[in-house]
């Protein structure tokens, strides 16, 4: 059996749309689970049994994990799917990601997500206009792409943090 189980994981990482496949049918598999530990725990409370109620609420929280798990590997694997993608598109259409003359106040300091900046580095005048021209992804209600020298970063301008980040975006 465990020779089985090997085989199949190998089989499922060389294959790289057999694997977002089988991430969408293992978060179905765990949302049943879910449901399933969820029906046993109101059983398990209906009859009184507080010693089963502990043991189904360890068990709903394992199957809460794994869901969280499995739905995070899948938005990784798209995100960087999605990324690669347009990297290939950027590459193939150089001159529209030009440099230009392109002059800011401020020094050069590569930012990372998750960071607080100050709002000196993504006042109006460094948006971009017009994100689907460079094929960047939507950005959310409260977030816009600014332009930081070569980088464009996604900034939620509202509180000013950096959502994400792509280095070199302009040549």
């Amino acid at each position: 059996m465990r020779k089985l189980m090997t085989a199949a994981l190998i089989a499922a990482t060389l294959v790289p749309g057999a694997a977002f496949a089988q991430s969408r049918a293992e978060l179905y598999r765990d949302r049943q689970d879910i449901h399933r530990e969820q029906r046993q725990l109101d059983r398990a409370y209906a009859r009184g049994d507080w010693r089963g109620v502990r043991e189904q609420r360890g068990d709903l929280r394992d199957a809460r994990r794994e869901y969280r798990e499995d739905l995070r590997d899948r938005r990784e694997w798209q995100r960087d799917w999605r990324r690669d993608d347009w990297r290939r598109w950027h590459d193939a259409n150089r001159p529209l990601y030009a440099r230009g003359n392109w002059r800011a106040p401020f020094r050069y300091q590569p930012f990372r997500p998750g960071v607080r900046i100050a709002p000196a580095y993504y006042g109006t005048r460094y948006v971009i206009a017009d994100p689907w021209r460079y094929r960047l992804p939507a950005a959310p209600r409260t977030a816009r792409w600014v332009r930081h020298y070569d980088d464009a970063l996604l900034v939620d301008y509202r509180r000013g943090i950096v959502l994400d980040v792509i280095r070199g975006f302009y040549w």
